[in-house]
């Protein structure tokens, strides 16, 4: 794959994030923004399961898509301090994943402060993402493509990035927000996704404190290289073509998708695997 590094920068003014980054949609890592939040001195694993140890968590691995998942479903529940003794003891496949955290521990808020990057925030969705040693999340992006800034708390992060121009070259999964879930976007196999190797995308590695922002609609790929966390904070697409795909996503494909799994059950989720799979490799010839 053709991936460039992201631009980094140390900080950055309203007006050049919005000229140099947010017009042209591109991504952008900056190193220094958060050191005046109390989160940046505070929020480490341990803090978290001080404030939230006794809070039940929902937990996801790597598992395929099964039919027999609901939208979103948590593969597993415990509590976070448990969850938090798993990550420090070593490997493991479970993450936290959309987790509004600060709607159950309230005195988080007091941590950090919503940025004035020119964009509205929507202060109701801080959502925050825990991974142990070598868990990752698919390929995928959001349903509503937002704008979205990734603040990373602890440890380091690798990060793959795609735009919506690259889906003919990524085996996306129809009715889906990912890609083929086989795929090991951090050593692709090219001779059995061939297409892969004309894509062009952006990766980074995320340390404590960094912000990286992610364009509308981007494709993003995450692998935790150590334990750590991360909260993202999101303002709306404001792309109309964007706009109008977040509605048809949240109207229609998630619905459609969920009936015809109750309906077919793993028929459906194989029969849109295979035909990511022919139809990259089709466009790809």
């Amino acid at each position: 794959m053709n991936l460039q590094e992201i631009p980094r920068v140390k900080d950055i003014t309203k007006e050049d994030f919005i000229n140099l980054y947010f017009k042209p949609q591109k991504p952008v890592v900056i190193e220094r923004f958060i050191e005046d939040w109390p989160a940046y001195e505070k929020w480490n694993l341990d803090y978290i399961k001080s404030v939230a140890g006794e809070k039940i968590v929902p937990l996801y691995d790597d598992r395929p898509v099964s039919h027999e998942d609901g939208f979103n479903e948590a593969h597993a529940k415990m509590k976070m301090s448990e969850y938090v003794d798993l990550l420090k003891k070593g490997p493991t496949k479970f993450r936290i994943f959309l987790w509004n955290i600060l709607k159950e521990v309230p005195q988080l808020q007091d941590d950090f402060n919503y940025p004035d990057f020119g964009l509205k925030m929507l202060k109701g969705l801080p959502m925050m993402f825990f991974g142990g040693q070598d868990s990752y999340t698919f390929m995928h992006y959001d349903i509503d493509l937002a704008n979205i800034f990734h603040f990373h708390f602890q440890g380091k992060k690798e990060i793959i990035l795609f735009d919506q121009s690259q889906n003919k070259h990524l085996y996306k999964v129809p009715y889906s927000l990912i890609t083929h879930e086989s795929i090991d976007f951090s050593n692709p196999d090219f001779k059995k996704w061939p297409a892969l190797k004309s894509a062009s995308g952006h990766k980074t590695f995320l340390k404590h404190g960094e912000v990286l922002y992610m364009p509308e609609g981007y494709w993003h790929y995450m692998k935790y290289i150590t334990p750590g966390f991360s909260m993202s904070l999101r303002a709306l697409a404001r792309n109309p073509k964007n706009l109008s795909k977040a509605v048809y996503n949240l109207i229609f494909m998630r619905y459609y998708d969920n009936i015809m799994r109750r309906l077919y059950g793993q028929k459906w989720i194989d029969k849109k695997n295979r035909k990511a799979i022919n139809r990259t490799n089709s466009l790809a010839k």
